[in-house]
């Protein structure tokens, strides 16, 4: 009932015609498109109820997140109702109920600034947070950050004298330079410098120097959502091709009629329902055993960059130079899956996170 309730609300508010319109325009989000998805509850789907939201649970965010990715909606909900509503959920004080209420609202938008080399690497993190009487100056770089050029807020993470700690900052802050750049997929991403930004013990998320106690569990949120949206980009990717198969006509018979080209549609339709699997397994580990549900969510993610690797190859090798053309809407699938695949570790991270985890 979800699915179908959030499949008809973007067909109507943001079809893939509307993703280009935005490019064509030269904006990266629709703030009118998010505040209806607030209105609608999306924003807070992992807030808990006390605080304004509907705590629906991480597989129900998925299933927002695959219809998302079904039309190629451009929103920070993995950002803001996804990353840092997980993150803040982890923290029982005030200051997070009022974080969350604002999520909820569609008042508060996040980015997570957590990368700054060309690969998914937070325990890597060089930006220092130096000690600054009783609180902290950061100076460093972030790159990468996601919807980082329009987010109110920012979950920067830093070192710190013993280890690794996550700050909520204001993004206007002083201090903040943010340079935003439109990203393949015509999406919102962010440079952002700190030159002595300064941070209070409030803008501290959980413990100093403990900050994956409260990152670990938003990024598995993350990233499974991540692969439920590559997971619904593949199946929209796909339903183009088929029907394409079943329109065009070559030796006056649709070209769906040729063996080979059905095999090649068998087998995306065989690893599209295998990878939806894998996603469910990750919503269900991480609603019901959180803390043992890495390894589900590292395979959901590697499944789903493989399977819509494949899926929009084979949508522009099946629509034959047409898929090639910026006019058809393929490309965009390609260029979101593309991102996809990078944004919070690639297929070589999370296969190595699966065999680590199982012994190898």
């Amino acid at each position: 009932m979800l699915a179908d309730a959030a499949r008809g609300f973007l067909d109507e508010a943001a079809p893939v015609a509307h993703l280009r319109a935005q490019r064509d325009a030269g904006q990266t989000h629709d703030p009118e498109l998010w505040k209806q998805m607030a209105e609608m509850g999306w924003a807070g789907v992992l807030v808990p109820e006390a605080a304004g939201g509907a705590d629906m649970g991480f597989a129900a965010a998925n299933v927002l997140a695959e219809e998302m990715g079904r039309s190629l909606t451009a929103s920070p909900f993995l950002s803001t109702a996804v990353i840092a509503a997980t993150a803040l959920r982890q923290i029982s004080d005030e200051r997070a109920r009022t974080a969350l209420a604002a999520i909820a609202g569609g008042a508060r938008t996040y980015a997570l600034a957590i990368d700054e080399g060309s690969k998914h690497a937070p325990e890597a993190s060089a930006l220092r947070a130096e000690r600054d009487g009783n609180g902290f100056r950061l100076s460093g770089e972030k790159r990468f950050v996601v919807d980082g050029g329009f987010a109110n807020h920012l979950l920067v993470l830093a070192r710190t004298d013993a280890g690794l700690t996550l700050f909520d900052i204001p993004a206007d802050r002083a201090g903040i330079a943010r340079t935003a750049q439109a990203m393949i997929d015509s999406r919102d991403a962010a440079r952002i410098t700190f030159d002595g930004v300064e941070a209070t013990g409030d803008n501290v998320l959980g413990q100093v120097d403990d900050a994956m106690t409260v990152l670990a569990p938003a990024l598995h949120a993350g990233q499974a959502a991540l692969a439920a949206e590559m997971s619904g980009l593949a199946a929209g990717a796909f339903g183009m091709t088929l029907a394409y198969l079943k329109e065009r006509t070559q030796f006056g018979v649709p070209i769906g009629s040729f063996q080979a080209l059905q095999h090649r549609a068998a087998h995306l339709w065989s690893d599209c329902e295998v990878t939806a699997s894998a996603i469910l397994n990750a919503g269900r580990m991480l609603d019901g055993d959180p803390d043992n549900a890495a390894l589900a969510v590292s395979l959901a993610k590697a499944r789903a960059t493989q399977t819509a690797q494949l899926a929009v190859q084979e949508g522009v090798q099946m629509h034959g130079g047409i898929g090639m053309t910026d006019e058809f809407d393929m490309g965009f699938y390609m260029k979101r899956a593309r991102v996809g695949a990078e944004w919070l570790g690639d297929y070589g991270y999370h296969a190595g996170v699966v065999a680590r985890l199982r012994g190898f």
